[in-house]
């Protein structure tokens, strides 16, 4: 309530019974909307007790009202949208406090109390003293400040001119008694542009508004006289739950956050219902049979229509995607439903339309500064996205989805420093977006700025303890770091707020298998294959697999990969990897055959290639293999020495020892640390009888693995053979 973005909704009983909706039935939306039709049917029952015992006292008149009311087309909004219970139930609690009023009246014995002026005005005073008190607490809990909305919120209210606030304000009383008497047009919102404002004493439409105000004056004389004589209280009492319940919508006392809301006309409808039924009664009375039989069929008919309409109205709620279009269809020149019908676009992966009906949304409303935001994002041109982004802030610096996306965007341009000023901007206006946490310590991370990049993960799970991406994103921080303990309780975290967070079980399954403990690792990527069987996650078991000599597993896991993905090389050529290790070595050579044909300058194809023949003792083949991933000149020293070394190994298969040595020779010159090319080389030099060098070889190799025992094996051979030698030139000499 205090956040300065809050709309400042106070609505703990409402809140209370979505709580008791999620523990007995979950989240199923069925139960939700049962609720809402449950306490719409309790609303019209009170209602209709209410007409029946304070205001027509006759059952006829009550159940005809109640009927209007169950029908009127424009409470599909506040039964039809689970939010709109909170108006469902202000209602229901608004007759209850009626009909206890009344009783406290009617106890006292003093039945015609509400048109009696002296005990009335006490019973005012009081009543205003205990709203006074109410108001008060309310402005308490809401952090002394109301609520704040934009310019495409309430476009009125926003307006520099006095008499165009006046204006349109009165014309928008018009239009939503229109909607309560003619409920035709109908639209889940009615922002940015469904309204054009009155701006001059000209406009047309004022008609309506001298029209609804010769009518309100005309009932206000009625109720007054009526007031004097004691009687027509149905008029009274429609009046007031005409017009009280609407005051707080009315722009008069606080600016609100719509321009018209239908979901706000379920309580006034009460009002427009009982006055409709009065006039209908007094018709009646008027009326010969003929004419009352006539007036009749035209009520039935109405109240039909109005079922009609109804049933039509709930058939586009019954989705998002037909709710937001029936906005763009009902109300094209409306802004925001063509925003929000582009994002319902965007998330079914409708770029194109999405496209579209954003940019419709900025025609109609050029200063929209999220469908600037939206757009940049589905443009695949970085310049045109960043300069949306940039518009979108200059419109609203504080767009906090905004700065994040362009921080993003200037991160993946190397533009760090501007990016991290960027992504602090989105946690500043979006303290809980958990997003910009992770991206901002990532690329703290990427900086080498590891102290920040803690501090940013830690804020984050401060202010979004909720969010699985953060704990999961933390947790591979925490991997990366060398902090892989903390790493598997923000793993879980994850999982215990999202059960279905794949990549968390994953992630946790691929850390288990670090740790050395491979049965966890098992359990957590079959958890995750549980919840989603993608090619990602069955590739870190294929290589569980592969590397625990459970190779027909492994081959298993390898081919559904491939079957989800044939486009990633990196699995196929783990499957052909398994092949080859399992004997199946035409396949794999056929398989590797056809990446290199796909991609010839595959450097892990040529790799393996060679790796295939020379299991098939096909070692020239090997060679030629390898001699091609050496033409691709790979950057990297440490794959090229490796190169190198493949070579020396297939040379010294084909007794070409010098060429095999000088292959070695190449591998130990661009990565020093390869003990395997330095025993190598010294076994070359000490097949060649060269023992000397063979030593110095092999002592270079036992330093960098000095618990070789092949090594120091070889040594001994080594010195035996000097002594043997040494001990032939003394006989020689004797």
């Amino acid at each position: 309530m205090a956040e300065r973005a809050s709309h400042k909704s106070y609505r703990p009983l409402c809140v209370l019974t979505f709580q008791l909706n999620i523990l007995l039935t979950g989240m199923d939306p069925f139960y939700f909307h049962a609720a809402n039709i449950i306490l719409h049917c309790l609303v019209t029952l009170v209602l209709m007790y209410t007409c029946d015992k304070t205001v027509f006292r006759n059952r006829g008149l009550a159940f005809v009202t109640a009927l209007l009311f169950a029908v009127h087309p424009v409470h599909t909004e506040a039964v039809a949208g689970i939010v709109g219970r909170a108006d469902v139930l202000a209602c229901l609690l608004f007759l209850l406090a009626f009909l206890s009023y009344n009783r406290c009246l009617t106890a006292s014995s003093d039945r015609n109390a509400l048109l009696t002026m002296r005990p009335f005005l006490k019973r005012a005073v009081l009543v205003i003293s205990y709203v006074t008190v109410i108001l008060y607490f309310r402005l308490w809990i809401m952090g002394g400040s109301m609520p704040l909305f934009s310019e495409q919120d309430n476009p009125a209210s926003f307006s520099p001119y006095f008499l165009t606030r006046f204006l349109t304000y009165s014309y928008l009383l018009a239009f939503n008694m229109w909607l309560l008497l003619a409920p035709i047009t109908l639209c889940y919102d009615w922002q940015v542009g469904s309204i054009p404002l009155v701006e001059t004493v000209w406009d047309v439409r004022n008609l309506a508004t001298v029209l609804l105000a010769l009518a309100m004056t005309s009932l206000g004389l009625h109720c007054l006289a009526a007031f004097k004589r004691l009687e027509h209280r149905e008029v009274l009492v429609g009046l007031l739950f005409l017009v009280l319940p609407f005051l707080p919508a009315s722009n008069l006392f606080f600016r609100v956050g719509f321009v018209v809301a239908e979901r706000v006309l379920y309580m006034p409808s009460m009002g427009s219902c009982i006055l409709f039924v009065h006039g209908l009664s007094k018709l009646w009375a008027w009326l010969n049979r003929c004419g009352a039989t006539v007036l009749t069929v035209a009520t039935v008919l109405l109240l039909l229509l109005f079922s009609w309409k109804t049933v039509k109205q709930n058939e586009i709620w019954l989705s998002r995607e037909s709710l937001f279009r029936s906005g763009v269809e009902t109300l094209p020149h409306n802004a925001k439903v063509h925003y929000n019908y582009a994002n319902f676009l965007k998330d079914q992966g409708r770029n194109r339309e999405a496209v579209y009906h954003y940019r419709t949304a900025l025609k109609l409303y050029p200063r929209h500064a999220s469908a600037l935001n939206n757009l940049g994002t589905l443009t695949r041109d970085t310049a045109e996205a960043q300069s949306y982004y940039r518009r979108a802030l200059q419109l609203n610096p504080q767009h906090h989805r905004a700065l994040f996306n362009l921080g993003n965007l200037l991160k993946s341009q190397e533009k760090q420093e501007e990016a991290v000023a960027l992504l602090r901007g989105a946690i500043k206006y979006g303290p809980e977006f958990a997003d910009a946490y992770s991206s901002l310590a990532s690329l703290l991370a990427e900086q080498e700025r590891f102290q920040e990049a803690e501090e940013i993960y830690q804020a984050g799970i401060k202010n979004c303890p909720d969010s699985s991406d953060l704990h999961n994103n933390y947790g591979v921080f925490l991997v990366d770091t060398g902090s892989p303990e903390k790493a598997v309780a923000h793993y879980q975290q994850a999982i215990q707020h999202s059960p279905s967070h794949h990549v968390a079980m994953a992630n946790l399954g691929r850390l288990y298998r670090s740790l050395g403990d491979n049965s966890a690792a098992e359990e957590w990527h079959k958890r995750a294959l549980q919840v989603a069987r993608r090619a990602e996650i069955l590739s870190p078991l294929g290589a569980l697999y592969y590397n625990t000599g459970r190779y027909e597993e492994a081959l298993q896991i390898y081919q559904e990969a491939v079957a989800l993905q044939p486009s990633q090389r990196e699995l196929r050529l783990a499957l052909a990897q398994v092949l080859a290790v399992m004997g199946q070595t035409q396949e794999a050579e056929k398989m590797t055959q056809q990446m290199v044909s796909e991609d010839s300058e595959c450097l892990e194809c040529y790799r393996l290639l060679s790796a295939v023949h020379s299991q098939s003792e096909q070692h020239s083949q090997a060679l030629d293999a390898i001699d091609k991933a050496l033409q691709l000149k790979p950057k990297d020293p440490k794959v090229k020495s490796e190169l190198f070394f493949t070579k020396g190994n297939q040379l010294r298969e084909q007794n070409l020892l010098d060429r095999a040595f000088e292959s070695y020779r190449a591998a130990v010159e661009l990565n020093p640390d390869q003990a395997q090319a330095w025993m190598n080389m010294g076994g070359i030099r000490h097949i060649q009888g060269n023992y000397a060098s063979a030593r110095a070889y092999y002592e270079r190799a036992l330093q960098l693995v000095p618990d070789s025992k092949l090594l120091r094996e070889n040594l001994a051979k080594l010195d035996r053979l000097e002594k043997r030698f040494q001990e032939v030139q003394e006989k020689d000499q004797t």
